[in-house]
């Protein structure tokens, strides 16, 4: 794992945004995973800035909320098409989210696994964390998924995303997500973690030590993890 630390959430979202680019440009029919939450938001932004050619890009999602429409103005569907999706030129039909309107989760998650691994998984993969460690909606479990699953979000992570609806009774109690195969399929993992909430988890994370307790400390497992941490979150290390 590389690890920098950079001074505020602009530089982490700056660096961000050049790892995708640089990817791109080295390989333009790259396979790319992309995550939502406010952490990726400034990698985004950057990147509609720079007018990269997606043209040849096909897409990824983490999760999706379940049951979630795609229209809704909290679902990770929309979320991408508006902090994204809509202001580059990916073409509709190579974008890739977990169906959250699905009647059949499981060949949902089927299906959605067997077109990642056609591709032989993500040629680099966003990640985001969680405050109780969770990356993707793998929340801290004695087991953990490898394939896409429907799971059953903690409290923790309801709580942490009542913010975005008008009430906490309002977030969808399940999603379908990636699982940890999925995401260690990836040849380059970037994660992302900005934010003084964010600095009991960061010190967790780089304590040493992999639980399934703390899903983002397994990681330290993969072959290439870039981790970008400001000041913030860095601030217990």
């Amino acid at each position: 794992m590389k690890i920098y630390r950079v001074g505020n959430y602009e530089a982490l979202s700056e660096m961000g945004a050049d790892i995708v680019a640089e990817q791109i440009r080295q390989k333009p029919d790259s396979v790319l995973g992309f995550a939502t939450g406010s952490s990726p938001v400034g990698v985004y932004k950057n990147l509609i800035k720079m007018g990269l050619d997606f043209s040849r890009v096909t897409s990824f999602n983490l999760d999706e909320y379940y049951p979630m429409k795609k229209n809704h103005p909290q679902s990770y569907n929309y979320f991408m098409r508006e902090n994204l999706f809509k202001h580059i030129n990916i073409l509709q039909e190579n974008i890739n989210i977990p169906n959250g309107e699905c009647g059949d989760p499981l060949a949902e998650c089927a299906d959605y696994d067997q077109k990642l691994a056609a591709f032989g998984g993500t040629d680099l993969q966003i990640l985001g964390i969680g405050r109780n460690g969770h990356i993707g909606f793998n929340e801290p479990d004695g087991k953990l998924p490898l394939a896409t699953q429907l799971v059953d979000l903690t409290k923790d992570t309801i709580d942490a995303n009542a913010r975005f609806f008008d009430h906490a009774g309002e977030v969808p109690k399940q999603a379908l997500t990636m699982g940890l195969g999925g995401i260690f399929a990836s040849k380059h993992i970037v994660l992302l973690i900005n934010g003084g909430n964010k600095a009991a988890i960061t010190k967790a994370l780089l304590s040493g030590f992999v639980t399934t307790q703390i899903p983002a400390s397994l990681l330290t497992l993969h072959h290439h993890v870039t981790l970008i941490v400001d000041r913030d979150a860095a601030s217990l290390l």
